[in-house]
């Protein structure tokens, strides 16, 4: 009856040492063997990974992309405080594990991530106005408080993908004023552009208006006394081909054209009618 429960116990030691002495590693993690405190330089990748329960352990620590989130109030050129909600998207480089955790600890966002960030952002958003925060300087922005960070973070075995300012709170007086400047700054646009095409409509008109003129100046140099009169004799010879009868009077310049019949018919010079 002893042996019984003596071989059921040790059963379920080995159980346990058995259960406890294995580790899974999955796919985006690496693990670091801790033997008796000390980190071992090797990494393992994804698998089943077996150790000494009893003086060594597995950190697993994700390779993948992360996103830590930090609500925090950033100073502007001005002296202002703006709130703001940044992402920080970063991922531990594999090899550099065993050194991340023998240097920083696993604890590495309380670390160094946040304090190295808060640093950062400080130092950038201080040479910033905070509209520019509202504007495509936001880019500019979020560019360099990356390249900071990784001035701090290089070598440790971090790497910081991006950050992204996600959303700007302004004191609200000083949001209305950026409004008002900006519409301003529109309506001002929108004002040069009506004037440009003022402009342009106008020197259409000057341009038109001068050549009529051009064209005006050019026929009345092109018509000159020999011209007219050559005209009129052409009018007589044409005159003359007509079967009706008609009278032509004329000063050597132009012709004029009389009805016979109404001229008998008239008693006074002075009813005559001409016809040109």
């Amino acid at each position: 009856m002893m042996s019984t429960k003596l071989l059921r116990f040790g059963l379920y030691f080995l159980g346990i040492v058995l259960f406890t002495s294995c580790a899974t590693i999955r796919q985006g993690e690496v693990g670091v063997k801790r033997t008796l405190g000390k980190y071992s330089d090797r990494t393992y990748t994804e698998g089943v990974r077996t150790f000494n329960p009893f003086t060594t352990r597995i950190i697993k620590i994700s390779t993948q992309t992360e996103n830590l989130e930090v609500s925090l109030s950033i100073p502007s050129r001005e002296g202002l405080n703006i709130l703001s909600e940044v992402s920080i998207l970063y991922n531990i480089v594999a090899k550099k594990a065993p050194e991340l955790l023998r240097n920083i600890g696993p604890n590495y966002e309380a670390n160094i991530i946040l304090p190295v960030f808060r640093s950062a952002v400080a130092d950038v958003s201080s040479r910033f106005y905070a509209k520019d925060m509202h504007t495509g300087e936001r880019s500019t922005i979020e560019k360099a408080i990356r390249d900071q960070m990784m001035i701090h973070l290089d070598g440790k075995g971090i790497e910081v993908e991006a950050v992204l300012l996600k959303s700007i709170q302004m004191p609200r007086s000083l949001a209305r004023a950026i409004e008002e400047k900006l519409e301003a700054e529109q309506q001002a646009q929108r004002m040069e552009f009506v004037l440009e095409q003022a402009r342009r409509e106008a020197d259409q008109k000057r341009i038109e208006a001068e050549g009529v003129r051009d064209a005006q100046l050019i026929i009345a140099e092109g018509l000159d006394q020999k011209i007219l009169q050559f005209k009129s004799i052409e009018a007589f010879l044409e005159l003359a081909k007509s079967p009706n009868a008609k009278i032509i009077v004329s000063d050597g310049d132009l012709p004029l054209l009389m009805d016979p019949n109404e001229v008998m018919n008239t008693s006074s010079p002075k009813n005559i009618q001409l016809k040109n």
